[in-house]
């Protein structure tokens, strides 16, 4: 095969019927050579320069090449660390842009651009080839079988996320086939269990290929939760049932098919290089100043705004460039619906910090695909200035952190908290309305994989992290958690009985809240992690999803899909702008607030440092007047609450808390009866009786 000129665009490896185009952007590289591989990436072929540059794009066209050659490159370029310069040509390097790898990162010294063992570290100069130890990029041809895409385009307004593990949502299912359990395709074929639980998305853990860290690896752990990524454009490949990535695709059909979105946790705030004593494995060989952001003063160190070493230069534009691909390239050829982007705050920074108008959230407003894709903001970094809840631009979303803590407070038991939590089940309308944005602005939660699951808040005073080897010195110390009465698992169905109840009362005042809820996979029957909070590097039956359910498990299940029913019932938490009080934005629609005895809440109510009795009542007069009242009882003993005047005259409860089971509720009362609360419960309550509703039913 004989090198010819090829082209600059696209980057990455690209076929036709003659041959393939190979393109790799290094601004300061001197020099590249391709390397190919037999299609199992362990025998070298052949080897070429890349002799065609135009700008800073190295190219070159092979006749005959065909899909399922393995390539990998060497960048020639000046090892001045002090100077922000990595290159170095003993390193095979992946190529950003590579949609498949064909082998397995393998920890070994010879990764390293420098010599481990010298006292000059990385300053000093590493001659060992690493081609046996690192993955290579696969030559993938456009798929013939896959057609156009059918996005569900579920508004904002009617969504429901469900955060979900690719591997550790099926891996234990035992009604799938065992190669298909932990994969796409075992999550495709368990679409049913989504569609009868009520929500309207997934949003996957990452996906796009990553590797272990050498120092789980030590331990024999390995990096579960994904955030370490090497290749943006790859499906993570233990998380395939075949060689073809497009089983991916084929996932997120089945998906669109039950009329559910795929939305898609990304990591572009940094890599899986980490700080100047990583490996060396892409970017930082092929153009360590382009792809990271070094210290002006000190360009041997990484800005690291990330906590994990380094922080990708998406100001850069051809780092810019590659992001914004490789969204296109999950938008467009695998067809996902949306993105949540991992420590947002870093993508929006610019020379004076963070920008809502930096370059990056102006490239996906403009682009015609990205614009009309869900767009979902971790809206903090670790970088100075990071915490940036409620200033990203329109129309983006946001996880809400806010929403998370005040809800535990409240059900905690902490005084004083009804304010705060006023404004965070009206959709955080303090923090978004003056922007002109919307309730869907804010993503509520109150679980997340990054912490305790629902059943271990109400079940651990503390974390117990001892599994992942540092002496449980990791995670989060501040849960805002409450194990009821004993530490951990217990046959003290009293406490256990406690524990249930407030697991749905969680649920309740996640699903009656103004906001995009998020459910946590397992929350919704009962998953536990034994206590650990911080499980990212624990692949195993801690993080699985067990499938063999108790009854109090089903009864939690058939109660959060209960719950979500009487959501879509009602049209006030599905509305797309904020409902306030009686003669404000919109009569016909509104909320308000109501005390114990069934009064609108008066300035002093609301500052009662004691109090832990909240309702409030959602009205509807567009056609016929119709309300729905929500009662909140945090408080450790039982209360009396008189029930409002009803336009109808009488309250149909609709859920309760206090009854562990999913099924309809006989009951009624007249307006203004006085009723119990249990303590630590919440009663939903409709103005007409729940057969009036098909959605309920």
């Amino acid at each position: 095969m004989r090198m010819e000129p090829g082209q600059a665009m696209p980057l990455g490896a690209t076929l036709d019927q003659e041959g393939c185009n190979f393109a790799l952007f290094s601004e300061h590289g001197t020099a590249v050579e391709l390397f190919l591989y037999d299609p199992s990436g362990e025998r070298e072929l052949a080897r070429h320069w890349l002799a065609e540059r135009t700008g800073d794009v190295w190219h070159g066209y092979l006749p005959g090449v065909e899909a399922g050659l393995c390539y990998g490159y060497r960048v020639h370029g000046p090892y001045e660390p002090e100077a922000g310069h990595r290159f170095n040509h003993h390193k095979l390097l992946l190529d950003p842009y590579a949609r498949q790898l064909r082998g397995t990162y393998r920890h070994h010294a010879s990764c390293y651009g420098y010599d481990s063992d010298s006292e000059d570290k990385d300053l000093s100069f590493d001659r060992r080839d690493n081609a046996d130890c690192v993955p290579k990029a696969v030559v993938t041809a456009d798929s013939t079988d896959v057609h156009g895409i059918d996005h569900p385009r579920t508004s904002w307004a009617s969504t429901v996320i469900y955060e979900a593990h690719v591997r550790g949502f099926s891996r234990l299912n035992e009604a799938l086939p065992q190669p298909l359990r932990g994969t796409f395709a075992g999550l495709a074929e368990s679409v049913d269990y989504f569609k009868s639980l009520g929500i309207s998305a997934v949003e996957l853990m990452p996906v796009q290929g990553f590797i272990n860290e050498p120092f789980l690896t030590k331990k024999g752990l390995s990096n579960y939760w994904g955030y370490s990524t090497l290749a943006f454009f790859a499906p993570h490949r233990s998380y395939m049932n075949s060689a073809d990535i497009m089983e991916f695709r084929r996932m997120v059909d089945k998906f669109h098919d039950a009329g559910i979105e795929v939305i898609l946790d990304v990591v572009y705030n940094h890599t899986c290089e980490v700080d100047e004593l990583g490996p060396t494995l892409s970017f930082r060989g092929i153009d360590n100043a382009s792809y990271y952001q070094l210290q002006i003063d000190e360009p041997r160190y990484y800005v690291n705004h990330s906590g994990c070493g380094n922080s990708l230069n998406i100001q850069h534009p051809h780092v810019l460039q590659m992001v914004m691909d490789s969204l296109r390239y999950w938008a467009g050829t695998m067809g996902v619906d949306g993105f949540r982007f991992d420590l947002a705050s870093s993508l929006g920074r610019g020379s004076e910090g963070f920008d809502p108008h930096s370059t990056f959230f102006q490239a996906i407003a403009q682009d015609p695909l990205l614009s009309r894709l869900k767009m979902i903001a971790e809206p903090w970094d670790l970088g100075p200035h990071g915490y940036q809840l409620g200033h990203y631009p329109q129309p983006w979303s946001e996880w809400n952190d806010r929403y998370r803590d005040s809800v535990r407070r409240f059900w905690h038991g902490e005084g004083g908290e009804m304010p705060e939590l006023a404004k965070r089940l009206h959709g955080s309308s303090d923090i978004y309305e003056a922007g002109h944005r919307r309730p869907h602005s804010s993503i509520n939660f109150v679980t997340s994989h990054d912490g305790f699951t629902l059943h271990d808040l109400v079940s651990y005073d503390h974390k117990h992290n001892q599994a992942n080897g540092e002496d449980n010195r990791d995670g989060h110390h501040h849960n805002l958690s409450a194990n009821h009465g004993v530490e951990g698992d217990t046959n003290d169905e009293k406490v256990n009985c406690l524990r249930r109840r407030q697991q749905r009362n969680f649920l309740a005042t996640l699903m009656m809240s103004q906001g995009v809820p998020m459910l946590l996979a397992g929350d919704e029957r009962g998953h536990s992690q034994g206590g650990n909070n911080n499980a990212y590097c624990q692949d195993n039956e801690i993080t699985w999803l067990d499938w063999n359910l108790d009854q109090h498990q089903q009864k939690q299940l058939a109660f959060t899909q209960r719950l979500l029913r009487i959501r879509r019932s009602i049209p006030l938490l599905l509305a797309d702008r904020y409902r306030h009080g009686p003669g404000e934005l919109a009569a016909d629609e509104n909320i308000t607030w109501v005390n114990a005895n069934g009064e609108h809440m008066q300035d002093h109510h609301w500052h009662q440092q004691d109090a832990g009795l909240l309702g409030y009542l959602l009205t509807q007069t567009h056609q016929t007047k119709r309300q729905w009242l929500v009662i909140l009882n945090a408080e450790e003993k039982a209360r009396a609450f008189r029930l409002p005047t009803s336009p109808s005259g009488c309250w149909w409860v609709l859920a309760d808390t206090e009854k562990d089971s999913g099924e309809s509720i006989s009951e009624s009362h007249d307006s203004a009866t006085v009723i119990e609360l249990t303590a630590k419960s919440v009663r939903i309550f409709s103005s007409q009786p729940e057969h009036t509703d098909t959605e309920v039913q």
